[in-house]
């Protein structure tokens, strides 16, 4: 193991303790809240470091939760959606309280089953200032939101878009029994289509807090 500065190692691995799990730089964990009322932390290890004591650290890339934000959480924002911030911080390992995986955007779309462990990111996030990367992201439904991956949504078979049911004036149910469906533009052949636009995510500059 390389010899970072006296008396401190670089590690490989840690065993988190009370299970029979290890995390490796790399990996993404649940980190215990000073809150117990809280949900836990979600954050990437970065680094693996032990004192002479055989103290670990953990060097940790923290995850915001939409909430967490400046401008909080909006409709588009799925519940196990997390922003990758900007935001570094040496833990104590103890804190780690399991594993979880923080998929793609893409990857968590096409899950069977969401487990309790299950993320997705699409956006990284400046702490400072609220400002998002990407900083637009297309929308769909006459709605013109973003996708949540958490909401049913229909495909017209005519434009391609997506829409949500109750915009479309249908029920969940209506919606799941579908064979093909047309939105309203596409039905009615006279009118012109709307090209696809782009919803803005960051807050406005005049929204960012004094630092």
């Amino acid at each position: 193991m390389a010899k970072t500065k006296p008396g401190k190692k670089d590690l490989d691995s840690y065993s988190i303790k009370g299970t029979n799990k290890v995390v490796r730089p790399g990996d993404c964990v649940l980190m215990r809240p000073s809150d117990s009322d809280k949900p836990p932390y979600v954050a990437k290890i970065e680094k693996l470091e032990a004192d002479h004591r055989n103290n670990v650290k953990v060097r940790v890339r923290w995850y915001y939760r939409p909430e967490e934000s400046i401008g909080g959480r909006r409709q588009f924002h799925g519940a196990k959606e997390l922003f990758l911030s900007d935001h570094f911080d040496m833990q104590s390992a103890h804190t780690i309280e399991g594993k979880c995986i923080v998929h793609s955007f893409k990857n968590y779309t096409k899950l069977e089953n969401v487990g309790p462990e299950d993320y997705f990111c699409r956006f990284e996030y400046k702490a400072a200032t609220g400002g998002f990367t990407p900083d637009r992201v297309a929308v769909y439904c006459k709605c013109e939101m973003p996708y949540n991956p958490d909401d049913l949504m229909v495909q017209c078979e005519g434009c391609k878009d997506w829409f949500h049911p109750s915009c479309m004036g249908m029920t969940i149910d209506e919606a799941k029994k579908l064979e093909h469906f047309l939105c309203s533009d596409c039905s009615s052949e006279d009118e012109t289509k709307r090209p696809l636009n782009s919803f803005h995510v960051s807050p406005p500059d005049e929204a960012k807090p004094d630092i």
